[in-house]
């Protein structure tokens, strides 16, 4: 299985920096125009990793090295769902229903970014997390408090993106659809359950076989969101 093959692939050793992800993102914002939907969610994901950047260079977090090390890894699964989309093959489910709708008019902004926090969040973090673990010879708990901070400030982050991105009161009522489909997704909610999936895909480690169910599962009812959020609204 697809997503089986994913969840074993294993870092060998941590990466150095953030740097070349941070270019990777950059170089996509040029290619890209600026109302593509994965151009969308490419901005609010630069955004956050050069605020993960600055948090780390301030000495904000205690251990630099895992929190590069989650960061980077966290990345990579989102560049190599571009790279998959670019060369024609299929990204992992959870990120399907963005790059099919990137180009539909009748999706917002908004979506289009809460679609790409709830892929990454939802799906890739808990597998990031997997990843640093068996990258620094660790164990989840050991990096909860990194995993913490940088939640803190996704959540933080996503408070200014709904106050960027959600058209102003005079064109989004309380009773629109939009407001109701926004507020009934979580970022806070989505880590949590990205915690609790990352744990429990630890313990699975032994046991390839149910530990690829797991994700795949995981991967298609993350997308089944996606693309709930991503209804197009004319």
């Amino acid at each position: 299985m697809a997503q089986t093959e994913q969840f074993a692939v294993r870092p060998q050793c941590a990466p150095a920096a953030v740097d070349p992800v941070v270019e990777r993102m950059l170089a996509f914002g040029t290619a890209w125009p600026a109302s593509d939907g994965v151009a969308v969610f490419n901005r609010v994901y630069l955004a956050v990793t050069e605020e993960i950047v600055r948090h780390v260079d301030a000495g904000r977090f205690p251990d630099r090295r895992a929190a590069v090390t989650l960061d980077v890894l966290f990345a990579r699964r989102y560049l190599t769902a571009v790279d998959a989309a670019t060369e024609g093959l299929r990204p992992p489910a959870c990120w399907r229903p963005l790059f099919q709708y990137r180009r539909h008019p009748g999706v917002r902004p908004l979506q289009f970014a809460l679609a790409g926090i709830n892929a990454h969040i939802g799906h890739d973090l808990a597998l990031a997390v997997v990843d640093t673990c068996h990258a620094l010879g660790c164990e989840p708990a050991d990096l909860e408090g990194e995993f913490d901070r940088v939640g803190d400030i996704l959540v933080l982050l996503e408070e200014r993106i709904r106050e960027d991105l959600m058209p102003g009161p005079d064109l989004l009522e309380i009773a629109d659809p939009l407001t109701h489909l926004v507020g009934a997704w979580s970022l806070e909610r989505a880590r949590d359950g990205a915690w609790s999936a990352a744990r429990l895909l630890w313990g699975l480690r032994e046991l390839p076989d149910l530990a690829g169910e797991f994700t795949e599962r995981l991967d298609a009812g993350v997308g089944l969101v996606g693309r709930c959020l991503l209804t197009p609204w004319r």
